[in-house]
């Protein structure tokens, strides 16, 4: 299961204090009119190895990975806290991976989000009336976790978008997901008809956030409105009926835990050996909550 609040508190991507500093700036326009014109361009793709090109790396971000790293090591050298580039922390590149333990992390979260389906669909009749919302649920949380990793392997517009998007749909789909555990199983039309509405305001909030320039502003606070009705719902219905159905502890926990969890991203802290930080630790404590989240769903679509 995706984490509910995927942007709850992600940074905005603006200049941060390392891209404004005048020798990053300066290291990078050197570095660019030096490596990334006329015969030198050439000679940098004749040696940039295969999969650099075929994840999008170009001359340019290379300057910027060698500059943000002599401007890190100055800034070190002189006493002062390692600052943020582009909205990021520095992170040590692992062969085309810009993040690399983030990226394995989300890997992991879609690989045990597959496993879980696979055991789902091996152990529940296609008949039972929540098979197939369920198994709709797994595919967008897969694909959600497929552009986590992509988006932390390559940070582009479209990667980074990609991940916002995806992350919105697994929550509103779990929104629809609770409907119709709670109501839609006794009234049909009701889940349809809600259904529909989250489509329409998925395609909405897309749209808003793609035809003019992104808000970031928007984004935190339309999630963060989904995660909550998401949260109190799903908790509503299991604190009325764990009296008589014992199973619903394992919910509780993943709603709660997922929440909770999100807080490791106010840690922030520069990465650890310029690989693992609070964003990556976030992604890797979710990884267990997939298993508990499947366990339930697989014991629920028998009782009603």
């Amino acid at each position: 299961m995706a984490p509910l609040l995927v942007f709850l508190l992600a940074g905005v991507a603006l200049a941060s204090r390392g891209d404004r500093e005048p020798v990053y700036r300066e290291c990078v326009s050197a570095c660019e009119q030096r490596n990334c014109t006329g015969a030198r361009l050439q000679d940098f793709r004749a040696e940039q190895p295969l999969y650099m090109r075929l994840t999008g790396w170009a001359c340019l971000d290379d300057c910027r990975y060698e500059c943000m790293w002599d401007t890190v090591s100055l800034y070190i050298k002189e006493g002062y806290a390692v600052p943020q580039f582009h909205g990021k922390w520095p992170f040590s590149r692992f062969l085309f991976f810009q993040e690399p333990a983030s990226a394995l992390a989300s890997f992991l979260n879609g690989f045990a989000n597959l496993v879980m389906l696979k055991r789902y669909r091996s152990s529940v009749p296609v008949s039972c009336p929540m098979y197939q919302t369920c198994l709709n649920f797994a595919i967008v949380s897969i694909n959600a976790w497929f552009w986590s990793t992509v988006f932390h392997t390559r940070d582009t517009a479209i990667t980074e978008k990609m991940d916002y998007f995806c992350a919105s749909a697994v929550i509103l789909h779990s929104i629809y997901l609770c409907c119709m555990r709670t109501l839609g199983l006794r009234y049909p039309s009701v889940a349809s008809v809600f259904g529909a509405l989250l489509v329409l305001l998925f395609g909405c909030h897309v749209s808003y956030l793609t035809l003019g320039r992104f808000d970031y502003s928007y984004n935190m606070l339309a999630n963060a409105s989904f995660g909550m009705i998401n949260l109190i719902w799903w908790l509503m219905w299991c604190l009325r009926r764990h009296s008589h159905q014992p199973y619903l502890w394992k919910c509780v926990l993943v709603v709660v835990l997922l929440q909770s969890l999100a807080l490791l991203e106010l840690l922030d802290f520069p990465p650890v050996l310029w690989v693992l930080d609070a964003h990556a630790l976030w992604h890797f404590s979710t990884i267990p909550l997939n298993i508990l989240f499947y366990r339930f769903f697989k014991v629920a679509t028998f009782c009603f």
